[in-house]
């Protein structure tokens, strides 16, 4: 293989769609061009970890901002 085909943007993506990742809801490690369902390995983990998120069981990490309390049980926060 050439320098030319290794550098070129087609090949470049190829080698993404078989980089090797890991699912985060079942640890299976799988090549991405082997899912409909990136980044997890099957429609069913994808699932599973929709209704993580919608049950509030994983959600994004909440540091505040300016002029927010630092106390997160308080609700008496003047608007």
């Amino acid at each position: 293989m050439s320098h030319s085909e290794i550098s070129s943007p087609r090949y470049a993506a190829k080698m993404r769609n078989n980089a090797k990742i890991h699912c985060g809801t079942c640890g299976t490690n799988f090549y991405l061009d082997e899912t409909d369902s990136p980044p997890f390995c099957s429609e069913r983990c994808k699932l599973v970890d929709l209704n993580r998120w919608m049950h509030e069981e994983i959600s994004l990490p909440h540091e505040g901002g300016p002029g927010e309390l630092d106390d997160p049980s308080s609700s008496d926060i003047a608007h």
